[in-house]
C-alpha cells in the first residue's frame, strides 16, 4: 500500500515539482497562467508557502502544459515523464543495414566498454570472422564500397579489442556444423576459407579466454533470436531490417536472463569449445 502523505508535505512537494517543471521548460508564471487560462494570482498562490493544492482539473492542465504527469506533480509517482514518452524511450527501432558494424552498432559497443557484452549472432559472430569470410558474405550487399567498409570494420575491431570488454557469445552447434559442411547459408564458401575460419576461431577461443567465452548450445533443445546485451543498460534484438533496442532495466535484465539460460543449459562450455572446433576442423582435412 502506498504511504499516505500529510497535506502540508504534499503541498510542499507539489510546489517544488511545479517550480522544477517550469524551470525545465523555461516557463514563467505569467506565460503558464496564460496557457492555463487562469489568473496569475492563482498560480502564485500555488507556488507560495502553505497548504494550497490545485483541484483535479488544474493539476491535469499544469501537467499537460509542462509535459509531465499529474501523479508526479502531486507526489504519487517518481517519474515525471508521461507513460507514452517513457515507453518511447524504453523501446526504439533503428534501421539495420545489410552491412558490417554500422555507426549505431559500433556506438553501442563503445558505450558498453568495460562491461560484459553477451551476444547471440545471426550466423557466425562478425567480430570473429576472417577477412575472406567477410568478403565472401558482404561483397554483394556492399558493392563497390566493400574494400573501404571492410577496412573500416577491421579498424573498429581493433578499437573494441582495446576496450577490454568481457565478451560472451552463444551460438547453436548446428550453425557451426553447417559452416563446416558449406551447406545452407554457407553454400558456395570455398573449403579453404572455411578451414582458415575454423583455425581462426580455435586460436581466438584459446588465446582470448576468459575475456572471450564462446558457448555452443543444442538448437534442438534451445533456441534464440539474434540478440546482444550491452552491459546493464541496453539489449538489442535483431529483426533483419531493424534493431529493437530495449533500455528499461527490467527488460534488459529479462533478456540477460535468457542469455544466461542458453549458457547454463549449453552442453559445451567455453573451456570445451576449442576441442569441438578442432573435431569439426578435422573433417575438412
Amino acid at each position: 500500500m502506498a504511504e499516505m502523505i500529510d497535506k502540508r508535505a504534499r503541498a510542499a512537494l507539489f510546489r517544488a515539482r511545479l517550480a522544477e517543471a517550469m524551470a525545465a521548460r523555461g516557463e514563467s508564471q505569467s506565460a503558464l497562467a496564460r496557457r492555463l487560462g487562469v489568473d496569475r494570482s492563482t498560480l502564485s498562490a500555488l507556488l507560495a508557502p502553505g497548504t494550497r493544492l490545485p483541484n483535479a482539473q488544474l493539476a491535469a492542465d499544469c501537467a499537460m502544459a509542462l509535459g509531465v504527469t499529474a501523479d508526479w506533480l502531486l507526489g504519487l509517482a517518481d517519474r515525471a515523464e508521461p507513460v507514452a514518452e517513457l515507453l518511447a524511450q524504453a523501446v526504439t527501432f533503428t534501421p539495420a543495414p545489410r552491412a558490417l558494424f554500422d555507426d549505431t552498432i559500433f556506438g553501442w559497443h563503445r558505450a558498453a566498454a568495460g562491461f560484459k557484452v553477451r551476444h547471440v549472432p545471426a550466423t557466425l559472430p562478425d567480430m570473429l570472422k576472417t577477412r575472406a569470410v567477410v568478403e565472401w558474405e558482404y561483397r554483394d550487399p556492399l558493392g563497390a564500397s566493400a574494400p573501404q567498409a571492410i577496412a573500416a570494420f577491421e579498424a573498429q575491431l581493433q578499437h573494441l579489442r582495446a576496450a577490454r570488454s568481457d565478451y560472451e557469445i552463444a551460438l547453436p552447434l548446428h550453425e557451426l556444423q553447417a559452416f563446416t559442411e558449406g551447406s545452407g547459408y554457407w553454400h558456395g564458401l570455398p573449403a579453404e576459407a572455411r578451414r582458415a575460419q575454423l583455425d581462426h576461431l580455435i586460436r581466438l577461443a584459446e588465446e582470448l579466454y576468459p575475456g572471450l567465452r564462446l558457448y555452443l548450445f543444442d538448437g534442438r533443445r534451445q533456441w534464440s533470436a539474434p540478440v546482444t546485451v550491452f552491459g546493464p543498460a541496453l539489449a538489442v534484438l535483431y529483426l533483419g531490417r531493424d534493431y529493437i533496442a530495449f533500455r528499461d532495466p527490467a527488460q534488459v535484465a529479462r533478456i540477460g536472463a535468457h542469455f544466461d539460460w542458453l549458457v547454463r543449459e549449453a552442453p559445451t562450455g567455453a573451456r570445451d569449445t576449442p576441442a569441438v572446433l578442432r573435431s569439426l576442423r578435422a573433417t575438412l582435412g
